[in-house]
């Protein structure tokens, strides 16, 4: 069975976003890039399913600007045996995107189709749950473990105070969370090996896709600063200003 697993490249977890002065956007200038975390689950999830013989290769997709082929080359040396980059430089949206992948599961006929549950930059939460749309495939959101049975895959979902168990019959489409595993790093080795396997580039209009946005960002704006906090002498007295906030 082959895998497709989506990753996008997004500003480093670590790194603290910064607006820009006109408030247009996030300023990505000399900032630094790397996989989305998500996406990275993703990506050793489908590695993991390889080493236990149920896939048999695992394709890396990405959309976006040319320098994606970094984060691509990172899907490589963990362990995805080839990478499509579809170079854009607009700033895709989540529907045309999912469209694209669309294209894509159409040519390459994936069994599994595996994303990360949203990117850290637009928290979408919505390309995952597109793409089984589109396809007419079954999904299995927020996932926090994934096995697969015969011509099924058995997915236990991170649900509002609990786990949900759904068993999806294959093709299907699968988004991790965070508890799924942990992924792992990637040896010199086997970036010295990335360097040397397949990647191919593509345009959306390959797949007949149209990436104006049809969304408009009218303004980026950083969060109000939090207000210091007080400091009261005693119980009446944290009673007494709750009562004068107005909270009691």
């Amino acid at each position: 069975m082959k895998a497709l697993v989506c990753v996008k490249r997004v500003i480093d977890y670590n790194v603290k976003p910064r607006v820009k002065a006109d408030g247009t956007g996030v300023d990505l200038a000399n900032v630094k890039m790397s996989m989305n975390p998500f996406d990275e689950i993703a990506v050793e999830e489908a590695i993991r399913l390889k080493e236990k013989g149920v896939v048999t290769e695992i394709v890396a997709v990405s959309v976006g600007p040319a320098k994606a082929q970094e984060t691509l080359r990172t899907a490589l040396a963990m362990g995805a045996d080839r990478a499509i980059l579809v170079q854009t430089d607009d700033e895709v949206e989540p529907l045309a995107v999912a469209k694209i992948v669309k294209g894509i599961a159409d040519e390459e006929a994936p069994g599994l189709i595996i994303t990360g549950k949203q990117a850290i930059d637009d928290d979408s939460n919505q390309v995952g749950q597109m793409v089984a749309a589109l396809l007419g495939r079954p999904q299995g959101t927020f996932a926090n473990e994934v096995a697969v049975e015969g011509d099924s895959v058995v997915v236990k979902r991170e649900v509002d105070g609990g786990l949900e168990t759904v068993k999806l019959a294959l093709p299907a489409v699968v988004t991790t969370d965070l508890r799924l595993n942990e992924p792992r790093y990637a040896s010199l080795p086997n970036i010295m090996k990335a360097k040397s396997k397949p990647l191919a580039t593509k345009a959306p209009a390959d797949y007949g896709v149209d990436t104006a946005p049809r969304l408009k960002t009218l303004k980026v704006s950083e969060p109000p600063v939090r207000s210091a906090g007080v400091k009261v002498a005693d119980v009446d007295a944290l009673v007494a200003k709750l009562k004068e906030l107005g909270v009691a």
